[in-house]
């Protein structure tokens, strides 16, 4: 059964549509127009999902314009790791980032939840060589971010802004990019399996839309396909504690789904989170279906290979006092 939704609202988290008046263009965009960090470090303890291995993470504050940036506290030698597509060297089931022999898996949770809470600059150490699971949503990172604090930061906040559409394609699987004032989400899914079946969902990402709407949907498997994952060191660490594991057609986690439609916006939070490693928020509407990690990446190399089809702004605080925000008048960065 297919599910659409256009959602907008407000809407909180818990620990475990009118147009804006002129003063809220930002928010109505979905972008702050300052450069956020984290207030204080915070860390949290969890399991990697496909290693399996216990990893303590710590949030840090950073300096304007140092970005999101990983460090391994284990390795030794100090080696930092920026989240960026260009790094990007595996996505088989998760999203890893790597430079000169380091890399940290299973990001894209984690980044979408920086994507989610404005955050632009944060260095984030592990001592291992995955981002902890949690319980395999965006929710619990959210949770860190907000008991942290978040600070504007004394610089202007970066975009990138979709100037045409691209798209990128492997065989019925499409990921696309088209220009829109926000930053918004369209994905499809179909599963031969009666549990998941066909599902489709729209997100416009603004009023707290990632946090209300997407930020609890947990990833997902199939039972079918475990040891296939186990023989190629995949899931070693996943569990019904961190996963919506599904069995013919029955969901094995007790309460079964957050949503109804649970499996669909799961793949809006990873694209999320992976649409972040353009190293600053997207003005444009992403479409994907049935795309992944690796079909997510190719499309930031599209994008960015060919200089007609985006531009690099700044958002000026004046801009936020205009009537009617037009992003030409942004400034080019």
């Amino acid at each position: 059964m297919g599910v659409s939704r256009i959602a907008g609202g407000r809407g909180g988290v818990s620990e475990d549509s009118e147009r804006p008046a002129a003063n809220d263009t930002f928010e109505h965009a979905g972008l702050s127009f300052r450069q956020r960090t984290l207030k204080s470090s915070i860390q949290c303890t969890g399991t990697g999902l496909h290693s399996g291995g216990k990893v303590t993470m710590t949030l840090h504050p950073a300096a304007a314009g140092s970005g999101i940036v990983f460090r391994r506290t284990d390795t030794g030698d100090g080696s930092l790791v920026p989240a960026d597509w260009r790094h990007v060297t595996e996505t088989r089931l998760c999203t890893t980032v790597g430079r000169n022999g380091t890399s940290v898996a299973t990001i894209e949770h984690l980044m979408a939840a920086l994507f989610g809470c404005e955050i632009d600059n944060a260095l984030i150490e592990l001592d291992g060589g995955e981002v902890p699971v949690m319980d395999g949503s965006s929710e619990p990172f959210v949770f860190l971010i907000e008991c942290a604090g978040i600070v504007e930061q004394d610089a202007p906040r970066r975009a990138i802004r979709v100037l045409k559409p691209v798209t990128v394609r492997d065989g019925a699987r499409t990921a696309s990019l088209i220009p829109d004032d926000s930053f918004s989400v369209s994905f499809s899914i179909e599963y031969d399996n009666t549990a998941v079946a066909r599902q489709e969902c729209s997100f416009r990402l603004i009023n707290g839309t990632f946090k209300s709407e997407i930020c609890r949907a947990r990833t997902f498997g199939f039972l079918d396909d475990l040891d296939e994952m186990l023989a190629a060191g995949l899931a070693r660490g996943g569990s019904l504690d961190n996963a919506v594991v599904v069995s013919g057609d029955r969901i094995l986690n007790e309460g079964g789904l957050r949503y109804t439609d649970e499996f669909v916006r799961h793949k809006v939070l990873d694209s999320i989170g992976d649409l972040y490693l353009a190293g600053a928020p997207i003005l444009g509407h992403f479409y994907g279906n049935q795309s992944g990690h690796g079909l997510n990446n190719r499309l930031l190399h599209t994008l960015f290979a060919d200089a007609s089809a985006w531009c690099s702004i700044e958002l000026d605080a004046a801009l936020a006092d205009a009537a009617h925000w037009d992003p030409r008048r942004a400034i080019s960065a």
